[in-house]
């Protein structure tokens, strides 16, 4: 079952997510007989955390109550906040153009893996981490270019450092949804003397604003995930959609990813990795976010990240 923080009565609690409730995870372990700690992180629950197992064993617990105490144990989704399921990653790290689809609707030839590397950059995940419902907010320094990705988020579960693709997906905690919201053409100082570097640095600021990754509902245990590579994906605005893909699509799969990171930077548990989008994003159809706007990001198997778009 998957799991997700969320806040009820002024409280932040763990619990396993359902699509229309929640099931509070320490309730649960009580009708179990089951010790967890008191805690809102959702590691020690998860794959590589030190109460997996008793999360498996409360979950079959849950799955054979009758049906009458199964709703008592249930609240309903529209009573709770849902949070962001990793909110204090050491790491916020993101992948550009790790979809060939999206390379080529941008006008380039995505290259063969063996021949580049994953390009790599990072968000700072306090200030543009955005829990499912909240707004994202269009900034006033640069209001008319902001474009939605929607990406499957990894969470890290163990420590990784030199990992080897064939064992990478060991050091998984589980997988999540994200929108990487994206300033196409921020342009800092419009008057300013051009330099070599400014592009690079234009498009590197225009990922950093304020609410601009969006993260969750929930995290798929990695344990029951058994393929990342085959996940379907879609992503609408106002109801249309606009991205509809595969995470078989990636250039470089979740653990060929972890694997080029660990090899230069410590994974530690809780760091997320965004691994990229797929095509359809606005700026291929001259089409951007407004005020007003709602986005839905969804990917099956793990649920729906919805958030409005308002003004700043």
């Amino acid at each position: 079952m998957r799991l997700c923080r969320y806040e009820h009565q002024g409280s932040a609690s763990v619990g396993f997510f359902e699509d229309n409730s929640v099931i509070s995870l320490s309730k649960a372990a009580l009708t179990a007989g089951f010790a967890i700690p008191r805690t809102d992180s959702l590691l020690p629950f998860l794959p590589g955390g030190d109460y997996r197992d008793s999360v498996l064993r409360i979950q079959s617990h849950v799955a054979s109550l009758p049906e009458h105490e199964g709703l008592q144990l249930r609240t309903p989704i529209e009573n709770v906040k849902l949070l962001v399921p990793s909110p204090n990653p050491t790491k916020l790290l993101l992948l550009a153009g790790n979809y060939a689809k999206h390379i080529e609707e941008g006008g380039a030839r995505a290259a063969e893996r063996a021949q580049t590397f994953p390009y790599v950059f990072m968000k700072p995940p306090l200030t543009t981490l955005t829990h499912p419902g909240d707004p994202i907010r269009i900034p006033k320094i640069s209001p008319d270019f902001i474009d939605w990705e929607l990406e499957l988020g990894v969470v890290i579960g163990r420590r990784a450092r030199a990992v080897k693709e064939a064992d990478a997906l060991n050091y998984v905690a589980g997988y999540t949804v994200v929108n990487d919201i994206s300033d196409r053409k921020f342009t800092p100082n419009p008057g300013r003397t051009k330099r070599e570097k400014d592009g690079f640095f234009d498009w590197l600021h225009g990922k950093w604003h304020d609410t601009f990754c969006p993260m969750g509902p929930c995290i798929l245990p990695a344990d029951e995930c058994p393929n990342p590579q085959a996940l379907h994906m879609t992503l609408t605005v106002n109801e249309t959609i606009e991205q509809d893909g595969s995470t078989s699509e990636m250039v470089f799969p979740v653990a060929a990813i972890i694997e080029f990171i660990s090899n230069y930077v410590t994974l530690e548990p809780g760091d997320i990795i965004s691994t990229g989008t797929t095509a359809g994003v606005g700026a291929a159809k001259n089409k951007y976010l407004r005020a007003g706007d709602t986005v839905i990001a969804a990917i099956d198997g793990i649920g729906v990240l919805s958030n409005p778009v308002v003004n700043e």
